[in-house]
């Protein structure tokens, strides 16, 4: 049976040799490197109506689009 969540889980997880907080609260969820004060953090209704995924989509095309070299405007 799941227990309803009602007060903040925190949880650690190492990944790629940083280590990271993981804060699992009613509001959302928020990852935080170890030692640092800011992090990421989104909220469960952003989850749940794919807008996570749609930030996360954008970001990959603009990472995308920034790492591609400079047109010179010459054809």
């Amino acid at each position: 049976m799941a227990v309803k969540l009602e007060k903040t889980i925190k949880r650690e997880l190492a990944l790629d040799d940083r280590t990271y907080t993981i804060a699992i609260a009613p509001e959302g969820v928020k990852v935080t490197e170890k030692g640092k004060r800011k992090g990421r953090e989104i909220s469960w209704r952003a989850i749940i109506s794919g807008d996570a995924q749609l930030a996360e989509e954008l970001k990959t095309s603009l990472d995308a689009l920034n790492a591609s070299p400079p047109s010179t405007g010459a054809a």
